[in-house]
């Protein structure tokens, strides 16, 4: 880098406001968009902001419509399982009494197999 003979801090400080400055101009001189360019592009964000909340809503509504037939389900599952619960508890119930009244039928026919034996004995 030169050394200039001007490179005092002023002479610095000067240089700096005197890029500022022409920044600044260059800013302020640059094309402006107009106010129905700028009416477009907030329309356009305006219009992508509602339909993500339309797609956010229908992922919601599919998220509670699956949390609601998985629910339904269960439900039925385990409705199909106290039924099943309580069939195989009656046919337990009604084979014990199948066995118990085979056990009766078996205990009476010994009895009168013995009751005839000992008629016939006397």
């Amino acid at each position: 880098m030169k050394h200039e003979k001007d490179n005092t801090f002023a002479g610095r400080r000067e240089t700096s406001l005197n890029a500022k400055k022409q920044l600044l101009e260059r800013i302020k001189s640059a094309p402006q968009p107009d106010q129905a360019e700028l009416d477009r592009k907030l329309a356009e964000k305006a219009a992508a902001a509602l339909a993500r909340e339309a797609r956010q809503a229908e992922r919601q509504r599919a998220k509670d419509a699956e949390a609601e037939r998985l629910l339904a389900e269960k439900d039925a599952s385990a409705k199909a399982e106290a039924e099943a619960a309580l069939n195989t508890r009656a046919e337990i119930a009604k084979s014990t009494e199948t066995q118990a009244a085979a056990v009766a039928e078996r205990k009476l026919d010994r009895d009168r197999r013995y009751a005839a034996r000992k008629s016939r004995q006397r």
